[in-house]
């Protein structure tokens, strides 16, 4: 296959499905790439099959994108589901991986929609079986109806609180939730409030979370420091301080989360330019309000260009969709600027809430800047201190890195400890973030075979835009 479409959007979650429907609505041929069997991404995993009983579990918020899955389905997109793209092109140009045949497919315009990822969270014992994020709990909610029994989560932030109560829901509370946020946080969020007032739904969900939780009688223990998981072949507990005294909690299965970031693997692919955003501490693409990148081909949609969360993330794909639509020529400037406005308007008031969020829920130092002895580079076994000895030696960016011992060379490519190598080297070399950089990337995104990429064929193009 090797057709030609007006728009191309990868990725199939709130902001996906929305630039897919809203792009096919004015006329043009749309193909969406996807991960997933079904569409509806992470948030809305699996949202079309899952039985009655689990969605009552897992909320009103996942019921919500029934509609959605159900709307895009339903429009003339192309949506190719098990598509794995492991290349993006400058001009536009996709190749994707399903069941075992390559493919490769152009795009007059691309929609980047694949979303976010989970931060790493490198703390003594996080490589041990039985250690997952969060968000792996989820998936396994959403996709199995598997739900772990005493379990501790470990972190901060709201998919913290929002994960525990599905646990309670489902009659399985977590043993535990062992939070970083200080009452520092807090203090330095006040300044935020009043504006996130606008946002004050998503203020009373979070807490009718938390006062779910104390119903519960789930323990909870705030500003915890000195987080190691105990523990030989498998997790046996979780070792901390909390209130001036060290605790242990024993459980064999704990769920970390500091929140998420964007997912910029193929956005720093095609050379798209990037700045470091020192609230949610990552780089994300630079775009402007309407997601459009530094290359005129591509435009950014949801939580790839900033996190915003799953509403922001819907309005954000009309918003690019209808930007797309005007690069290649299918609506005027003025018919983009009219209906853009109001979903403009709308997603300034659903951000409204962001900054007192960030400001409430950052990542603690530990974290970001781990101690000598933790592993972060989990592909080819690089622990903090190495990092910190390449700097000593020199090294004043992640890509020398490689040179000195391999970090960011393993099949992730960097997806995991590459922000955390970035934090180390601007602590050690007293440079800034932008200075520093990050990971390189290149085609492969993701592992193929040679059989995969010999199943490549490039016979001659059909334009399917006229």
């Amino acid at each position: 296959m090797s057709d030609l479409f007006d728009i191309i959007v990868i990725g199939a979650g709130p902001a996906g499905m929305s630039a897919a429907t809203e792009a096919s609505r004015h006329g043009a041929s749309v193909c969406m790439l996807d991960e997933q069997q079904t569409a509806g991404g992470q948030i809305y995993r699996n949202v079309v099959h899952s039985p009655a009983a689990r969605s009552r579990i897992l909320g009103a918020d996942y019921r919500a994108g029934l509609l959605m899955t159900q709307n895009t389905n339903e429009s003339g997109v192309v949506h190719r589901t098990r598509a794995t793209v492991w290349k993006v092109d400058k001009d536009g140009s996709v190749a994707f991986t399903v069941d075992g045949q390559a493919e490769q497919i152009r795009g007059r315009h691309v929609i980047l929609a694949n979303g976010a990822m989970e931060r790493s969270v490198p703390i003594p014992g996080w490589t041990s079986p039985g250690v997952m994020t969060v968000g792996a709990a989820q998936i396994l909610m959403k996709s199995s109806g598997i739900v772990p029994v005493g379990a501790v989560l470990v972190g901060v932030g709201p998919l913290l609180y929002l994960v525990a109560t599905q646990l309670v829901a489902a009659g399985a509370p977590p043993k535990a939730l062992i939070e970083t946020q200080t009452k520092s946080d807090l203090i330095a969020a006040m300044p935020h409030f009043l504006p996130a007032l606008k946002g004050w739904k998503q203020l009373a969900k979070g807490m009718q979370m938390i006062a779910a939780l104390r119903w519960a009688g789930v323990p909870r223990f705030k500003g915890a420091t000195e987080i190691e998981i105990t523990g030989g072949a498998s997790v046996e507990g979780v070792r901390f301080r909390a209130q001036g005294r060290e605790k242990t909690i024993h459980t064999t299965t704990v769920f970390l989360h500091q929140g998420v970031v964007p997912n910029t693997q193929i956005t720093r692919s095609i050379g798209l330019d990037h700045e470091y955003n020192t609230a949610q501490h990552s780089f994300a693409p630079i775009t402007d309000d309407c997601g459009q990148s530094s290359n005129s081909v591509f435009s950014i949609a949801g939580d790839g260009a900033g996190i915003g969360g799953a509403k922001d993330a819907a309005l954000s794909g009309k918003i690019s969709a209808l930007n797309a639509l005007r690069q290649i020529g299918k609506i005027t400037q003025s018919t983009c600027d009219g209906m853009a406005k109001p979903l403009l308007k709308r997603r300034r008031a659903e951000l409204a809430i962001r900054p007192f969020l960030d400001a409430a829920y950052p990542p603690p130092a530990s974290v970001l800047r781990p101690a000598d002895d933790t592993i972060i580079c989990r592909c080819e076994d690089v622990r903090a201190g190495d990092i910190r000895r390449y700097a000593a030696l020199g090294c004043r960016g992640p890509n020398q890195t490689k040179a000195f011992g391999r970090s960011g060379m393993g099949p992730c490519q960097g997806r995991y400890c590459g922000l955390t190598v970035t934090e180390i080297l601007v602590e050690e070399t007293g440079q800034r973030h932008e200075k520093v950089g990050s990971y390189r990337i290149r085609a492969p995104l993701k592992p193929i075979t040679l059989k995969e990429l010999a199943s490549l064929a490039l016979p001659q193009e059909t334009d399917k835009s006229k």
